[in-house]
């Protein structure tokens, strides 16, 4: 099963349509929200849709995804391992394994806030 036709950030910071089969020559402006909420709500939207399966670009055999994991201050379970494996195995549906993985932390976002941990993921096109 293959990636769903609709536009996809093709890698290059370009919003380029996927036809469900290659990339084409339609592209479009990103969108710039014009007051504060709806930045925010764009930054957390990019931040999960970072994250979602895609092609890669036209010619290029990698495709580079991150995820925003969020640790919990306290309790148990967050829920990490669980995300990551929907992410790898989302991608490797769509012919692709993990090539490399990278994580950073930051520190905590206030009262009951855990870290939160960015993972970088590279994946290799299979032939």
């Amino acid at each position: 099963m293959g990636t769903a036709p609709g536009w996809y950030d093709d890698g290059t910071g370009t919003t380029r349509w996927y036809d469900g089969d290659t990339w084409t020559d339609t592209v479009k402006p990103a969108d710039r929200p014009q007051n504060p909420g709806e930045l925010i709500k764009h930054i957390q939207t990019e931040a999960v849709a970072g994250g979602l399966p895609r092609p890669a670009a036209n010619g290029m055999s990698y495709v580079v995804l991150q995820v925003i994991l969020k640790e919990k201050l306290w309790g148990t379970g967050s829920g990490n391992l669980t995300e990551l494996e929907h992410v790898i195995n989302k991608q490797a549906s769509q012919g692709y394994r993990l090539h490399t993985i990278t994580t950073a932390s930051s520190g905590s976002k206030g009262l009951g806030g855990g870290d939160r941990i960015q993972a970088t993921m590279i994946f290799e096109k299979l032939a």
